[in-house]
């Protein structure tokens, strides 16, 4: 449900309004990319622009923190809630923070520990203390997460992401998960931007580095996640933003971090250049001004909801809108009395209503007949004016007759 509602939510951007000239410009051809699978799709939406092997259940390293940290800031409203290191192991391949059992740290630096170096200590440390002392316990509700945010190509069996058997993830199912934490959490959105934080590891302050080297390099990178193991491979997540477009991508499977990073751009940049957020229309927005009989001042028509989507830069859309030639009263304010077609590469896309801005009363009867005789006497004083004017022209032109003898006196 809190998934459906968040996708309702941001896909729900609604309709448009208005003429948006066709893109002269032809779309760049899709990215050939050194992975086993990517995602790319629009941040606050489910919408998608490309993929490759987008469903297909890949280990995803230590991008299964992106869950663990979830969960810990929906149960955790308190970030300096403190949380004592239980019993750990290091295991080959760990990134730690060197944390030992009974060592206490806040939940606040525990999640930028787990995210920004990536610290498998700092992650087993969240799930031990959130399952109340089970690791287990903490992947069943890893998994009941990732169901709940209909994340079907998922499972965990691991909070950190080391190679393990049963825990994977899908690309798609990757960009849905980092995409629904950015929108969860501002504290979440602050943590993978760092490039660099202080932390106290039990008395000892440390600073940590994000294993994200985009971050700083390329001004427009908003960070999320890395991860790496023998079997994932190098595995970024990241978003992006120009001109107020926002997108996020995942490249799994590169074969270094070089590769990694080379992918994830041009995979975001594909989908820079490929598509904008066009939004014509607003909610309110003057669309007309209708005559409204017995009256002198015309209706006002705006748009009942607003259209914006993300679209091809080589998509033409087009506006074509149906009005009345005349209103009459009483109705209502948001009177539906027009619609409005958008139609994107010839395909209507959406069918807006448009509404009354004000209401229009009723029509006494006194000013119908008031407007009716109004008429009648405005065209009898013309008819009377000009029968005048005439008659007036007749005498002045009429020939004068003299009496006899007077014009031999003159």
């Amino acid at each position: 449900m809190r998934r459906a509602k968040f996708w309702m939510t941001a896909a729900c951007l609604a309709a448009v309004l208005l003429c948006a000239a066709p893109a002269l410009a032809a779309q760049p051809p899709a990215p050939v990319l050194p992975v086993t699978g990517a995602s790319l799709i629009v941040a606050g939406t489910d919408q998608q622009l490309w993929s490759e092997n987008g469903d297909s259940e890949l280990a995803i390293a230590s991008t299964t923190k992106l869950m663990t940290v979830l969960l810990t800031l929906q149960q955790v409203k308190n970030l300096n809630t403190v949380f004592t290191q239980g019993p750990w192991e290091d295991q080959p391949g760990d990134s730690q923070i060197g944390l030992t059992p009974g060592e206490k740290m806040t939940v606040r630096d525990l999640v930028i520990a787990a995210l920004v170096p990536s610290a498998d200590d700092a992650a087993w440390d969240l799930a031990y203390n959130l399952g109340d002392g089970s690791i287990p316990r903490f992947v069943a509700m890893m998994n009941a997460e990732a169901k709940t945010l209909g994340l079907t190509h998922t499972h965990y069996t691991t909070p950190t992401g080391l190679d393990t058997p049963g825990n994977y993830s899908s690309p798609n199912d990757l960009v849905r998960l980092a995409d629904y934490d950015m929108h969860y959490s501002a504290f979440f959105r602050q943590t993978v931007k760092l490039q660099s934080a202080q932390i106290m590891v039990g008395d000892d302050p440390e600073t940590v580095t994000n294993t994200d080297t985009l971050l700083g390099a390329v001004p427009w990178i908003d960070g999320i996640k890395t991860g790496h193991t023998t079997d994932a491979g190098y595995v970024l997540v990241s978003e992006g933003t120009q001109h107020g477009l926002t997108l996020v991508a995942s490249v799994l499977g590169t074969d270094s971090e070089a590769a990694r990073n080379a992918s994830a751009l041009e995979l975001l940049n594909y989908g820079f250049a490929s598509f904008h957020q066009v939004a014509p229309l607003h909610r309110g927005q003057v669309i007309g001004h209708v005559p409204v009989s017995y009256s002198s001042k015309p209706a006002k028509i705006v748009a009942a909801a607003g259209y914006a989507s993300v679209l091809p830069k080589s998509a033409g859309v087009r506006v074509t809108h149906t009005l009345p030639a005349k209103l009459s009263g009483p109705l209502k304010a948001g009177a539906v009395v027009g619609h409005a077609r958008v139609l994107v590469s010839g395909k209507v896309v959406a069918d807006e209503p448009l509404v009354l801005a004000r209401a229009l009363p009723a029509i006494s009867m006194w000013t119908k007949v008031g407007h009716s005789f109004g008429r009648a006497f405005i065209v009898v004083l013309l008819a009377l004016a000009f029968g005048a004017a005439v008659a007036l022209a007749g005498r002045r032109r009429r020939p004068r007759i003299f009496a006899a003898g007077e014009m031999e006196e003159r």
